[in-house]
């Protein structure tokens, strides 16, 4: 066991960061807001079904193992950009699989609020510290950012990472911590306590000025000299207004209590991938914490799991994030296997139409995308959705997103993966006016609501289980 470690704790610090503030947040209506609902809009849903699901039979195979054996679990990885690191959408998702499958886990998560970006309910964090982050649009192939599309990087050995579980059902056993080359560069704690320490300060003595009161008269009485006080408050002249509030200078001293969080450090043990904590209890909470033979440290994602066979579902978002940025960096791809991904799901081109990117230009990059998935992952399916509607550059048609879904279709069979079809699912571009008086739009109708999000993750479950169950009939 190392030495215990004492680190302050006088207030969150916010972290320092590569980019000062995220642009490309989800809009606050569509996290926090619904757009109120217009009862008499009839919205029909129609094409609902999963598109060369021969792509995903594998999955089908293992997904109906753990049905009827109620042993082991199942790795969902879905990727995308805002629609996704929002949550809300794969939130829905994760759900269901989980309410009929078995909930195996909360599965992959990042900091991301203590990054100044939006984070999934059910965990949340808090941390002290001074810390870099930086993103996969902007970073440079230098950079570790890996799995989570960010990186969080320090040299400091005075810090700590704070995880809650808000959700009890998301509690966990087992907690893998992944970093750049799979170094062991953190401890964790499941035990804190608060200690107060006494230091002695100097002495802080006030006066408020009433009326006939002079300066000199004020120093007298607390026996200081004129010149003193003077110097103590900033003051040029012998001259002072009824009301103010003089510090009057002291030799004396006074105690001053300081809080501090003392962590016991528990070592990672390291696997192939990841380094892990594993608890004999199932646990809410926990903080990460440095290893003090490290000097230094970079974080790039932790997961969650319990002891139940299941379904794990893990959510990778980026604000702004297109193909080519998962792309750029390879420690996304050299990291996707401690997920063990059985089905990977990608969800992109929403931002690739603002930049105005050819059909050929994206599928070029998804496609390099989806054969970097394949060459670590070999046992995992891939299943492509394509972008939900939307304008752009909020009034004009996104013919662009038209296009990108045309060519995932036209591709799905020789690349083999399966394909939902979300755009023509929630209607197409010709259906924005409608969705957004439905309320399933956020204002700038290229994000949803909650209450949109959630629908398209209920329509993309029912068409999953629509081909499960066919595969099952004929099985």
């Amino acid at each position: 066991m190392k030495s215990k470690i004492l680190m302050l704790l006088l207030g969150l610090s916010l972290f320092s960061y590569a980019q000062e503030n995220d642009s490309l947040l989800v809009p606050i209506d569509s996290v926090a807001f619904d757009v109120p609902v217009v009862d008499s809009i009839e919205v029909i849903f129609s094409g609902n079904d999963v598109q060369n699901a021969t792509a995903i039979r594998t999955f089908f195979e293992k997904l109906y193992q753990l049905e009827q054996t109620k042993q082991g679990k199942i790795n969902i990885v879905h990727i995308g950009d805002s629609h996704i690191q929002a949550d809300l959408f794969t939130a829905k998702i994760r759900a269901q699989f989980q309410k009929v499958y078995g909930n195996g886990g909360f599965g992959f998560t990042f900091p991301y609020s203590v990054a100044k970006t939006n984070n999934s309910a059910p965990i949340r964090y808090s941390a002290s510290g001074n810390f870099q982050s930086f993103r996969n649009l902007y970073a440079d192939a230098n950079r570790p950012v890996g799995l989570s599309g960010f990186s969080m990087e320090t040299t400091s050995k005075d810090f700590a990472i704070q995880l809650n579980v808000k959700d009890a059902q998301y509690n966990f056993t087992k907690l893998k911590v992944i970093t750049p080359q799979n170094v062991n560069l953190f401890d964790v704690s499941v035990s804190n306590k608060s200690i107060v320490i006494e230091k002695k300060v100097p002495k802080k003595n006030t006066h408020k000025v009433k009326p006939g009161e002079v300066l000199g008269g004020i120093a007298d009485k607390y026996n200081v000299s004129l010149k003193a006080l003077k110097k103590a408050n900033g003051l040029k002249s012998d001259m002072i207004r009824d009301g103010k509030v003089l510090t009057i200078p002291t030799k004396g001293t006074q105690s001053k209590s300081t809080t501090k969080t003392e962590y016991i450090p528990i070592e990672l043990q390291p696997s192939l991938f990841s380094n892990d904590y594993i608890s004999e209890t199932p646990l809410d909470k926990i903080a990460i914490v440095p290893n003090q033979e490290i000097d230094d440290f970079a974080l790039n994602g932790l997961v969650l799991e319990n002891d139940n066979a299941g379904v794990i579902y893990h959510s990778i978002g980026v604000n702004g994030a297109k193909a080519s940025d998962y792309n750029k960096l390879r420690l996304f791809n050299e990291q996707l296997p401690v997920l063990n991904p059985d089905l990977v799901i990608i969800s992109l081109g929403t931002n690739e139409s603002f930049d105005k990117q050819s059909g050929e230009q994206y599928f070029a990059n998804l496609n390099q995308m989806i054969q970097g998935i394949k060459d670590k992952n070999p046992q995992a399916c891939v299943l492509v959705m394509t972008p939900p509607p939307s304008v752009l550059h909020r009034k004009y048609k996104n013919t662009f997103i038209e296009k990108y879904a045309e060519l995932i279709e036209e591709n799905a069979n020789v690349k083999n993966y399966a394909v939902w079809d979300l755009l023509q699912v929630f209607g197409g571009n010709k259906s924005i006016n409608r969705n957004a008086a439905k309320g399933y739009m956020a204002r700038d109708k290229v994000h949803y609501s909650k209450a949109g999000y959630e629908k398209q993750g209920e329509l993309f479950f029912e068409a999953f289980l629509q081909s499960y169950e066919l595969f099952k009939s004929i099985k």
